[in-house]
């Protein structure tokens, strides 16, 4: 069997081999196969490790479709405000940005109070952020325990 090491200078097509350490041993598949066959682990040295370098049209972004599929909470994860949501107001859906941006207080409702934190993930900061902005304009909406988080900082 040919071993086909990562390349780190390399921009890897959806036909080029790769061979990887799997718990069955070094793996070559195609990097199209990898996709289907662990999308996050190629996710990862695509963007944290930054050791795997793809084409963005013809490797990538059918990556990012496949994540959402594979492994729901991770890709909520590395989406965070650009997940795509229905929010009350607008015909279709929108990146969560848009009314965490422009209207704190609805998007505070939705989120926290309309039980939909399952569906956009925000780190502390963002989080922080968010409560922030809500305990300025409007604080009787808040929950104790975000008043409180806030107030730790």
């Amino acid at each position: 069997m040919d071993i086909y090491p990562l390349d780190k200078e390399k921009i890897y097509l959806s036909s080029d081999l790769l061979t990887l350490d799997d718990e069955e041993g070094a793996i070559t598949l195609k990097i199209s196969e990898w996709l289907q066959k662990d999308p996050v682990r190629i996710h990862k040295m695509v963007v944290k490790e930054k050791t795997l370098q793809v084409d963005q049209f013809e490797v990538f972004n059918p990556l990012v479709s496949k994540l959402r599929r594979a492994d729901f909470e991770y890709y909520k994860r590395i989406t965070g405000l650009k997940m795509p949501i229905d929010f009350p107001g607008f015909p279709a859906e929108i990146p969560a940005k848009i009314p965490f941006d422009t209207d704190p207080v609805a998007f505070y409702k939705w989120w926290r109070k309309g039980k939909n934190e399952h569906r956009v993930y925000l780190s502390p900061a963002y989080q922080f952020m968010l409560f922030q902005r809500v305990s300025k304009s409007d604080p009787k909406v808040m929950l104790k325990k975000d008043i409180d988080f806030v107030k730790t900082f």
